[in-house]
């Protein structure tokens, strides 16, 4: 095997914890072979979290010793690009199976095709600008960060097309490597913020905005403040409770700025 520093032919390579890359004797430490997860390396052991083990396969996403990820860059593999457009596809297919729905939604069986595409738009971009927030953080860290779909969601968003309950998540950013809580902790609250953010965004232009394109906006603001309050429970897998365990004063601004929005959001649709 070839060292993955300096491409020198070694028996038996050194594997590195932190980064995964396997190098010569001379490039085997962290600081000899510019390991992305450098300032990792340096920290108190008792600090480090191992977000997903080298080889471990979740939902097809395999963490091998020759995917090193540059610091600072953020990636899309092939296979990624695969999933995301699968999951595209689900998404998009949720939105528009609310024609099947017209009284529960739109309250009669007059459906304006032209607000369910913007809307089916508006809610396709919330759920994969949520997931890209997690990727590009943990990337920006020198993490391994890909999206992937996942069985039990993908089932259970196919199942809501013929639902007038709504499922969407058909997938998740599976995250690898090496990190502390605060690291964990920015990664996961990067998701709901940007929802906050969106969520107020559509809040401050539906206020403004002629109709019908006032209730879209609010529509828009009411679903992404509702992203952002489910992921913020401090419980389980939830981004929530990463913050929690990195921050309780930082999730106590983000869940009780999404649990605003929603309620404004909400009244205001009501």
């Amino acid at each position: 095997m070839k060292c993955q520093r300096c491409s020198s032919e070694t028996f038996l390579p050194f594997r590195c914890q932190y980064c995964g890359g396997h190098f010569c004797s001379e490039h085997r430490l962290p600081e000899n072979h510019d390991c992305p997860q450098i300032e990792i390396a340096h920290l108190p052991k008792e600090d480090l979290q191992p977000l997903a083990p080298q080889g471990e396969s979740s939902y097809g996403y395999t963490v091998t010793s020759s995917q090193l990820r540059a610091k600072g860059r953020v990636r899309f593999s092939q296979k990624e690009i695969q999933h995301l457009a699968a999951a595209a596809f689900l998404v998009v297919g949720v939105g528009m199976s609310m024609v099947l729905f017209p009284t529960f939604f739109y309250g009669s069986y007059d459906i304006d095709y032209v607000m369910l595409t913007l809307f089916t738009a508006i809610f396709t971009i919330s759920f994969f600008v949520h997931e890209i927030a997690h990727k590009t953080i943990a990337q920006r860290y020198g993490l391994r960060a890909e999206f992937r779909m996942t069985t039990l969601g993908s089932i259970l968003t196919m199942i809501s097309m013929f639902s007038p309950i709504k499922f969407i998540s058909p997938g998740a950013v599976m995250v690898s490597g090496y990190a502390d809580k605060q690291r964990i902790g920015k990664i996961s609250i990067a998701g709901p913020l940007t929802n906050i953010v969106l969520s107020t965004t559509f809040l401050a232009a539906g206020s403004v905005a002629p109709p019908p394109y006032e209730s879209l906006l609010i529509l828009g603001s009411a679903f992404n403040a509702w992203i952002a309050l489910f992921n913020l429970i401090p419980f389980g897998v939830f981004d929530g409770l990463k913050v929690f365990l990195w921050d309780k004063r930082i999730w106590a601004l983000g869940f009780a700025a999404s649990l605003v929005l929603t309620l404004i959001s909400y009244h205001l649709i009501m």
